[in-house]
C-alpha cells in the first residue's frame, strides 16, 4: 500500500487504485474548473495526466484557479500546475500542453491514447469542436457547462448532456449542434447548475468576463474528477 494513497486505498480497495493508476487522462482548459479537478485526480491516484491550456497566470484567475497565486503571475498555466501536482505525487507522468485546442491544433492531440477526455473550455466553439472529436473515440468524455454567475454550490448536477437545463451554455452549444446538423456521435455526462443569479454585475468593456467564485469552480472540477474515479473503480 502507497502511503501517500493509503486512505484512498482504504476506501476504494487496491484492485481500484491499480485500475486509476493505469487510466490515462486529458484535461483541456485548467482555469477555475480544470485546475481542481487536475489535482483531485492525482491526490486520488492517477499517474498519467495530461493538462492542455494555452494562457499564462493573471491576477484576475487568483480569485479561484488553484496554481494562481501572486507569485506565479504571468507563468504558464500548466508548467505552474504541473509543478505543483509532481509535489504530490513525483511519480506521476504529467505532460503540460501550453496550446489552445481548436480547428487548427485539434489533429496534434491523440484523443484516441486516453482513458478519459475531460473539457473545461470556455469558447463556444472550441468546446463544441472538442465535444463532437471526443464522442468520436472510444475514451470516456466528460464536460463542464457554465460555472461563472453561480453562487449556490447546492444547485450543482451531474445529468447527460442533452437532458441540461437551464444553463445558458449548454443551450447554446445546443443550438450551435442544430444549427449545423452536425450532432455528438454518443451521450456523455455534464457538470451543470440551473441557478439564476440575478444580482451579478454585467461585463464591462474592461473586464469582458462574467463574475465567479471559486467554492462553485473548485466544486465543478471536483465532480468531474468524481466521475472518473466512480468510472475507473467500477
Amino acid at each position: 500500500m502507497n502511503p501517500l494513497f493509503q486512505r484512498t486505498e482504504l476506501l476504494l480497495g487496491q484492485e481500484a487504485m491499480e485500475s486509476l493508476a493505469s487510466k490515462r487522462v486529458i484535461i483541456f482548459g485548467v482555469g477555475g474548473v480544470g485546475s481542481w479537478c487536475a489535482e483531485s485526480l492525482v491526490r486520488s491516484g492517477i499517474r498519467h495526466l495530461t493538462v492542455v491550456d494555452s494562457d499564462c497566470v493573471t491576477e484576475s484567475n487568483v480569485n479561484r484557479q488553484l496554481m494562481a497565486t501572486t507569485s506565479t503571475l504571468g507563468q504558464p498555466k500548466v508548467d505552474v500546475l504541473r509543478e505543483r501536482l509532481l509535489t504530490i505525487n513525483p511519480e506521476a507522468t504529467i505532460v503540460a500542453v501550453q496550446k489552445t485546442y481548436c480547428a487548427e491544433t485539434a489533429d496534434r492531440f491523440p484523443l484516441n491514447d486516453y482513458h478519459y477526455i475531460i473539457d473545461a473550455i470556455d469558447s463556444l466553439k472550441d468546446k463544441a469542436l472538442l465535444i463532437l472529436q471526443a464522442c468520436q473515440t472510444d475514451a470516456k468524455f466528460f464536460s463542464s457547462m457554465g460555472a461563472a454567475l453561480k453562487l449556490d454550490p447546492l444547485q450543482i448536477k451531474i445529468t447527460e448532456f442533452w437532458t441540461v437545463k437551464g444553463d445558458p451554455l449548454a443551450r447554446a452549444l445546443r443550438k450551435y449542434f442544430k444549427s449545423r446538423q452536425t450532432f455528438p456521435a454518443k451521450k456523455f455526462q455534464c457538470v451543470f447548475s440551473d441557478e439564476q443569479h440575478k444580482n451579478a454585475l454585467q461585463p464591462t468593456d474592461q473586464t469582458r468576463a462574467n463574475g465567479t467564485a471559486m467554492h462553485i469552480t473548485a466544486i465543478f472540477g471536483l465532480m468531474l474528477s468524481s466521475l472518473v474515479i466512480k468510472d475507473a473503480c467500477k
